[in-house]
């Protein structure tokens, strides 16, 4: 950069992750009709300063780049898992509950906590019609929206920013598959202990039906296989530049188009959540470059921060805001401390010798406690 960044600019990304946060929830009827005005008004602010003001092109275009690769993955992974549709009905077990939950979990990791979630929730009510709580969907949130898919870069949005900073993509989950087993065993003791409960309060007729002979699994669209296979390959794929993306697009162009119409309208398809996630993440992106040059530029008069504050400070702000610019205003003050992150040897060196930091980053940022709509 040309010049030092305004600490002050950093107020739009603060402005745009507040209204993010309690908008649905204090004017939920003005922010579904003025939340495309609202993250475009603070991006181009931004935009504004970083063209005039700096005269900085450059970091334009890479985080435009970035924003591009985030959304095609994320969107390409939705498309995709919206033309599996899973038929079951009943069954619903505490123990079926919780085998489903851990199988849901290990999905996330292949299909991304969105699209397994958009695969996984509708089967998860039918299986549980009968006897249907609270702690249902609170669970499943818990462990296949965000928990599950904690251990690769196509399971967790964030970790995909951090794998086109350079951390090669098995990192996370070599070092990091600890946290996630514990984690996930925890949810799914707590899933079961609660579970079980409710089971044996039911009704019992409830729990009769439960015992009935049910329709068994049935699996329609599995061609899709095919398609999740293309955009996994296409995650490793760097040159030439944007074949990557290109290939994503292409997969999740094909899905569409060859998947049956009565799939899609049996899991109520639409393209409403991906268009909200990419307006909203425009807008995030933009507004979140002066925070994350500031990091860059004061990381080294933070001190030397100590692993457990990467921890308990991540997992704070993740419990509240979205883990994706999180992630990476953590991740940034890391490499601003000690590498010059925009040469991705330096950032493979850091993430090998200096791998506590990191991996008490990546953690809690999916495992903490989600206590706003924003943080799911």
């Amino acid at each position: 950069m040309e010049h030092p960044v305004n600490p002050w600019m950093i107020l739009p990304f603060g402005i745009l992750l507040t209204t993010i946060a309690l908008g649905p929830l204090c004017c939920a009827g003005w922010w579904r009709k003025h939340y495309p005005k609202v993250a475009y008004a603070l991006g181009a602010v931004t935009l504004l300063y970083y063209l005039v003001g700096l005269n900085n092109y450059d970091r334009i275009r890479s985080t435009a780049v970035e924003y591009a690769s985030f959304i095609v993955l994320i969107g390409s992974l939705f498309v995709v898992s919206g033309g599996i549709h899973i038929n079951v009905k009943g069954e619903a077990t505490p123990l079926a509950n919780m085998v489903f939950l851990f199988v849901g979990a290990v999905f996330a990791n292949l299909f991304g906590t969105t699209g397994a979630s958009m695969l996984l929730i509708r089967p998860w009510l039918r299986m549980n019609k009968y006897r249907l709580t609270a702690h249902h969907v609170v669970f499943f949130i818990f462990i296949i929206s965000n928990v599950g898919g904690c251990l690769t870069p196509i399971g967790d949005p964030p970790l995909f920013l951090g794998y086109l900073q350079g951390i090669p993509f098995w990192w996370v989950a070599e070092h990091c598959w600890p946290i996630w087993c514990v984690g996930l065993a925890v949810l799914l003791a707590m899933f079961y202990a609660v579970d079980c409960r409710n089971y044996l309060r039911a009704p019992g007729e409830v729990r009769s039906r439960l015992a009935e002979p049910h329709d068994v699994w049935r699996f329609d669209g599995l061609a899709n296989l095919f398609f999740l296979v293309v955009v996994l390959g296409a995650v490793f794929t760097h040159d030439p530049p944007f074949l990557r993306e290109a290939l994503m697009v292409t997969a999740a162009a094909g899905s569409w188009f060859t998947t049956r119409k009565s799939i899609h309208e049996a899991n109520h398809f639409n393209f409403h959540p991906i268009q909200e996630v990419a307006i909203l993440f425009a807008g995030i992106f933009f507004t979140m470059m002066p925070a994350l040059d500031w990091l860059k530029a004061n990381a080294g008069k933070l001190g030397s921060p100590t692993p457990a504050f990467f921890y308990w400070s991540s997992g704070a702000l993740s419990s509240v805001l979205d883990n994706a610019p999180t992630y990476l205003s953590f991740l940034n003050a890391i490499f601003g401390a000690f590498i010059n992150p925009e040469v991705v040897s330096q950032v493979q060196h850091l993430v090998q010798t200096g791998g506590a930091d990191l991996a008490n980053l990546t953690g809690p940022h999916a495992e903490h406690v989600k206590n706003t709509f924003v943080a799911l």
